[in-house]
């Protein structure tokens, strides 16, 4: 699988969204990338198929509009079938090099697909409120405490080097409460979900970031039990429920072909 090859500026070519089904059919109202946005169409070979649409080579790729409707179409579609994603910005020549992907790895796709039938994607981010955050930190530790209490109202000049070590402490305190946050949400979910991955955090405040895979069938549960989790955090932790997504954090086309 290739990314956007080198074209002539007046020629398309076919901007790969996902792997789905062969019985998958867009909605007329799917639209794909570009300005105006692309149609989006299904080449179809044996069991599997490519969720496409025309692109033309000269156009900028990456516009936040082209990465919404990419994630748009694909989550629109994990809600009724399964799909492997295909890497954002993915550009073949045409149909002939959709048609020979689909050949080349028609099994690996279609195990895949199996795999992944009424599974869905939740991804579950929480931040620290700074102010609870730090006042709960100082609280447990006399050592911050009292360094907190020794550049209070002093010069930031005075104090340059008790201020370093201060933000040292906190950070770390930080770092040690999301580890900890990270662990908790995992054992709280894990009896109601496939498989999970963290992620990385995405600010110095993240409290936690992972990506759960869900059965259909678990997902009210699943729900039920994250917000009795946020409930019990609200006023250290606010708390985002994304979903359900298409499996990003579990599989991707290209892994099945590298």
């Amino acid at each position: 699988m290739t990314d956007e090859q080198a074209q002539p500026a007046d020629e398309a070519g076919l901007f790969i969204y996902g792997i789905v089904p062969s019985d998958v059919e867009p909605t007329p109202d799917a639209e794909g990338v570009g300005n105006p946005p692309g149609e989006v169409t299904v080449i179809r070979h044996g069991d599997v198929a490519a969720l496409v649409s025309d692109v033309g080579l000269e156009e900028p790729m990456g516009r936040p509009a082209d990465l919404t409707a990419y994630q748009t179409l694909l989550d629109g579609t994990a809600a009724v079938a399964p799909v492997l994603p295909v890497r954002f910005g993915t550009v073949v020549t045409g149909p002939d090099a959709v048609q020979d992907l689909l050949e080349a790895h028609h099994d690996q796709f279609a195990t895949a697909l199996d795999e992944f039938e009424d599974r869905l994607q939740y991804t579950v981010h929480g931040r620290f409120d700074e102010e609870e955050m730090i006042g709960d930190f100082l609280a447990e530790n006399r050592s911050a405490a009292a360094l907190a209490d020794q550049v209070r109202g002093r010069p930031e000049a005075e104090s340059r080097e008790q201020r370093i070590r201060l933000g040292e402490m906190i950070s770390q305190g930080v770092e040690l409460r999301r580890e900890a946050e990270n662990r908790a949400l995992i054992d709280a979910l894990t009896p109601y979900a496939v498989a999970q991955v963290p992620r990385p955090p995405s600010s110095e405040l993240d409290a936690m970031n992972v990506a759960f895979l869900v059965a259909t069938d678990d997902e009210e549960e699943f729900v039920r039990v994250l917000e009795e989790f946020a409930e019990q955090r609200r006023d250290l932790i606010r708390m985002r429920l994304l979903g359900p997504l298409a499996p990003y954090d579990f599989v991707s086309a290209h892994q099945l072909v590298e």
